[in-house]
């Protein structure tokens, strides 16, 4: 199965619900699901978000 990845950076300053509440309404309304979250010292995260490549999609464009 193929999937294509978007890596985000969360800076420090936001918060736990916040951050969720972003990823959440990707998950809805853009069909993406969370691969891995990286949480760094200073308190950023590095998320990266995945879906599965539809045949006959162009890249970069929402569902």
């Amino acid at each position: 199965m193929d999937y294509e990845y978007a890596p985000l950076r969360l800076p420090s300053n936001v918060d736990r619900l916040t951050a969720a509440a972003q990823l959440a309404i990707q998950a809805e309304f853009s069909g993406w699901e969370l691969a891995r979250v990286q949480l760094f010292r200073d308190g950023s995260r590095k998320v990266v978000l995945r879906r599965r490549v539809q045949p006959n999609s162009q890249p970069g464009l929402s569902y």
